[in-house]
């Protein structure tokens, strides 16, 4: 099953469904084959409404019916804050939204601090459009406007045409905006009929951006480039209690990276993991998760990551201990071959299967808990135990240096693991992103970073997603003690990245 082209059309889908049908009349054995394998009783010649349905079923859909209106919702609510017109923004009023929203593009204090300057100079900017005084928590000019127009309310507008909830929740104007003053203008709002379910996806994908993700804010860029709102807690619950379904994939996801649980706290007190998914599960049907499935989200990453208060919360909130995750790996076991032993006995304790490890997992356990004597075991009774894993996690030392401590590191060198290798500190994944040392100048970990360069890390080696060097990582993190130690130690012709 292929999942569908980028910013899908039905137009499109229509198009392969006419190509697949040609090809198929022409005897090409490519399309032959996908007929054979997706509908083999299709009728001979090929019509074209078999040709829908095999292209539906290419997709994972049972009907072209079906895809039709997956197809028509992901057009409905699909926007591209980023894709600004060349000409700009229409009006002021425009101008101003872009600047003082976050739209997960180039999220920056600078562009929301030039977006007051701008509402400083025109006042008048808030006066007459409901999405700008929504914006600005103006609740004088949303009553104004309001008992006018109450339709207003619901009415998709602006630079990335979203009602005006969306524009509060996504405002980042001023934080010195009241509390009562939001709350207020929120009010008014769902009280002449705003959805507290109003979102869309961004560039088509799932899950929605819902108002309450914009509320709780974070994601990729961290707490800086994509803060709170600053009432986020009090706003959230505002619109939970009008109606905003608590199982909410992106809010969940954007603020899985830092450790803190307030938002978790208050969703799980509105059903968070329970109830049908709410409406954008249906309208996205198996394109979204089921809340269970948002639960086990959660629990994957913070075992992998060692967030203990987390575990305890998801756990105690019936997260799911016994389901295999989807590579196979359990919860007692994740735990172990990420560096986290300490969580095993809770996770036994509440439900989990007990610790069962193959050789090579248990080698990545014990390496990663710098267990010497388990590891000195386990090569004496698996020769060529070490190659094995090597070849098979060839990166491994990147997600050693992600846990933090030099040992592991020290291990996996003193076992021929490259020190320069390149993969993924996010997650335990050999993709080849970044290298150890690039990890300990986003962290600040002076010792790790010391360490790593006695073991030979070499500073003027540049990630693959950034083209950036160590020492640009701890630039760009303003990690002043790291910048201090690779500048010298950095080419001089490659300090610049």
């Amino acid at each position: 099953m292929a999942g569908l082209p980028d910013e899908p059309s039905f137009e499109q889908l229509r198009n392969q469904a006419k190509d697949l049908r040609r090809a198929v009349l022409a005897g090409e054995p490519d399309a032959l084959a996908e007929v054979a394998e997706r509908f083999p009783d299709a009728p001979r010649p090929l019509p074209l409404h078999a040709a829908q349905l095999v292209v539906a079923r290419r997709y994972g859909f049972p009907s072209w019916t079906r895809l039709k209106r997956h197809v028509e919702v992901i057009e409905r609510y699909s926007r591209f804050p980023d894709r600004m017109p060349d000409a700009g923004p229409a009006s002021l009023a425009d101008e101003f939204l872009r600047l003082v929203s976050l739209y997960y593009a180039d999220d920056e204090p600078e562009r929301w601090a030039e977006g007051r300057r701008l509402h400083a100079g025109h006042a008048e900017i808030t006066q007459a459009g409901v999405h700008a005084a929504a914006a600005a928590a103006d609740t004088e000019a949303l009553r104004r406007i309001l008992a006018a127009d109450p339709g207003a309310a619901r009415r998709e507008g602006g630079p990335f045409r979203w009602p005006p909830l969306m524009y509060l929740a996504y405002a980042r104007l001023d934080p010195q905006i009241g509390e009562d003053a939001v709350l207020t203008s929120a009010r008014l709002l769902l009280d002449a009929g705003a959805d507290p379910n109003a979102g869309y996806l961004w560039h088509g994908l799932c899950p929605p951006f819902t108002a309450l993700t914009g509320v709780f804010g974070e994601g990729e860029l961290g707490p800086v480039r994509q803060p709170r709102h600053p009432h986020s807690l009090a706003l959230a619950r505002l619109l939970l209690e009008a109606g905003a379904d608590p199982n909410d994939g992106q809010a969940l996801y954007n603020r899985m990276f830092e450790p803190g649980n307030d938002h978790l706290e208050l969703l799980f007190e509105f059903g968070l993991g329970t109830g049908d998914g709410g409406p954008w599960r249906r309208r996205l049907g198996d394109a979204a998760d089921t809340p269970a499935e948002m639960l086990r989200g959660q629990l994957v990453w913070a075992i992998a990551h060692g967030m203990t208060e987390r575990v305890r919360l998801l756990v105690t909130n019936g997260a799911d201990l016994i389901t295999p995750f989807e590579d196979g790996a359990t919860a007692t076991s994740l735990a172990a071959t990420t560096g986290h032993a300490a969580l095993v006995d809770y996770l036994v304790a509440h439900g989990a299967p007990p610790l069962g490890l193959d050789p090579a997992d248990a080698f990545i356990a014990a390496v990663l808990a710098a267990d010497r004597t388990t590891l000195d075991q386990l090569r004496g009774d698996h020769p060529g135990l070490a190659d094995q894993v090597r070849s098979a996690r060839p990166a491994l030392i990147t997600w050693a240096a992600a846990c933090g401590r030099p040992e592991p590191v020290e291990i996996l060198v003193a076992l021929g693991f490259d020190v320069n290798a390149r993969g993924r500190t996010d997650m335990p994944s050999d993709q080849p992103w970044q290298t150890a040392l690039h990890k300990a100048a986003e962290d600040g970990n002076l010792e790790l970073a010391q360490t790593l360069l006695r073991l030979g890390a070499d500073p003027d080696l540049r990630d693959h997603r950034f083209d950036s060097t160590p020492l640009g990582w701890a630039r760009h993190f303003g990690q002043q003690p790291l910048i201090d130690l690779l500048e010298p130690l950095t080419t001089p012709q490659l300090q610049d990245g």
